[in-house]
């Protein structure tokens, strides 16, 4: 889901000590949360199971269907949101001997670490024997994330996936005389709308777009992957952002970011707000965000389209390999520690089972994690369409959301001088961005050398 940036090199630090003091490591094969009897015919131990989330957005919905197992189940669910930073906070002192929840979210960014050192229970012995669960049927990017390199062991299951999409502020664009976005722009058809309404709005301290960097899967990613290039590529083992395409996807950015609210701006305020408040005209942004804006002040103002595509063979029509749109999946993960495994698993099932991931696209909470499941997500915000979230799929190329076995190690990296820190803060010069993707391509082979 929504990546703000991890505190990163505290994270990786601390967790590579603390997941090491709990006497896991990467040699381990995770036997010791093997459960002495796979029991999932209910009768559990306990009464209660303690869940933990960071995203508020979701809670009413994800509490439905948790209570929906309870009545089957007759054990209680405790759902409590934590925000995002704290959030690790709390799992990375569960780890060094606090008390961890039984149930918990997962997340691209870390999952390696977690599951390479014993803190996650082990789900295969569980999905052996549960009809209700085929991995199959999931988002095989979302699969392969939760899976253990080194025994092949899962460690989560998919909760949801996620696209992105552009979304703009019809009241702005009639403001200034420019045409609202379609699903035929281009990223040189967005530059040349934001480039309008920047001139046009400066008088009202209004910008045509708005783009935190640090958030990158919503962000600058997907211009990097239509211009033909990768941020990690598919083995995992390198990237390509120094190549002209990735060159290229960088100079498509620096112009974007040279006609937006510059970056100290967006720090100080954030694109949300500044998009509420009418203070910019574009955004894009993920799926798991729909229902802030869905419920905003001035919703029947906003409307979304597909992200723009890149025209690299310059034919007028979005070709495949044009338009891509990041995609990424939580894992629903139980404590390796927890009280009652079975009664743990027995949620994670339901969540994830079709019913489950069904009522998760009807309450309009995320997109399913399941292949199929998610068309009833377009239909769950009355009044406003947000098909092109599931249209991107149909009509684009979707790649998994870039991550490596310490990602936080190099994001952090790309985010400093050194990296792409004078081209955000100065976006005016070409060069700039050119010498700041020789050094990413530097960073990111760097820091996977290291893993």
């Amino acid at each position: 889901m929504k990546l703000k940036k991890i505190t990163a090199l505290m994270l990786a630090s601390a967790m590579a000590l603390s997941l090491t003091a709990c006497g896991g490591g990467s040699d381990s094969k995770g036997g010791s949360d093997t459960p002495a009897e796979v029991n999932l015919d209910g009768d559990f131990k306990v009464s209660e199971l303690n869940v933990k989330i960071w995203d508020n957005n979701q809670l009413d919905g994800l509490q439905k269907i948790a209570d929906k197992w309870t009545e089957k189940s007759g054990v209680k669910v405790n759902i409590d949101v934590v925000t995002w930073d704290n959030y690790w906070t709390l799992l990375e002192a569960g780890v060094q001997g606090g008390d961890m929840p039984d149930v918990f979210w997962m997340h691209s960014n870390t999952a390696q670490m977690y599951m390479e050192n014993d803190v996650l229970l082990n789900l295969d012995p569980y999905i052996e024997k549960d009809d209700a669960i085929d991995l199959k049927n999931y988002y095989e990017g979302i699969v392969n994330l939760y899976t253990r390199s080194d025994n092949g062991a899962h460690y989560a299951l998919p909760k949801d996936h996620d696209t992105i999409a552009l979304l703009y502020n019809k009241a702005l664009f009639d403001k200034y005389g420019v045409e609202y976005p379609t699903d035929d722009w281009t990223w040189e058809d967005m530059y040349n709308a934001a480039s309008k309404i920047t001139e046009a709005g400066k008088a009202d301290g209004v910008y045509g777009y708005a783009v935190n960097v640090s958030n990158n899967q919503d962000g600058w990613y997907n211009v990097v992957y239509d211009y033909g290039a990768q941020i990690i590529t598919d083995d995992h083992k390198g990237t390509t952002i120094g190549s002209e395409e990735g060159k290229a996807g960088m100079e498509m950015v620096r112009k974007l970011l040279s006609v937006g609210a510059p970056q100290s701006v967006v720090g100080q305020t954030g694109t949300d707000s500044l998009f509420q408040s009418g203070l910019t005209a574009m955004i894009t942004q993920g799926s798991w965000m729909i229902n802030s804006f869905y419920t905003a002040e001035h919703a029947a103002d906003y409307a979304w389209a597909m992200l723009p595509y890149a025209d690299t063979n310059g034919n007028g029509a979005c070709d495949k390999g044009e338009r891509y749109s990041a995609y990424n999946g939580l894992g629903w993960a139980a404590s390796a520690k927890t009280e009652d495994p079975n009664a743990a698993y027995s949620l994670i099932s339901y969540f994830c089972s079709e019913e489950g991931q069904k009522m998760q696209s009807e309450l309009g909470v995320t997109m399913a994690g399941m292949l199929g499941a998610s068309d009833a997500f377009a239909a769950a915000f009355d009044g406003m369409d947000v098909s092109c979230f599931i249209k991107v799929e149909e009509e684009g190329d979707l790649y998994f959301r870039p991550y490596t076995r310490k990602t936080t190690v190099w994001e952090d990296k790309l985010q400093k001088k050194g990296g792409f820190l004078d081209a955000w803060q100065n976006p005016e010069d070409p060069a700039v961005m050119s010498a700041a993707c020789d050094n990413a391509q530097k960073i990111i082979d760097d820091a996977i050398a290291a893993e």
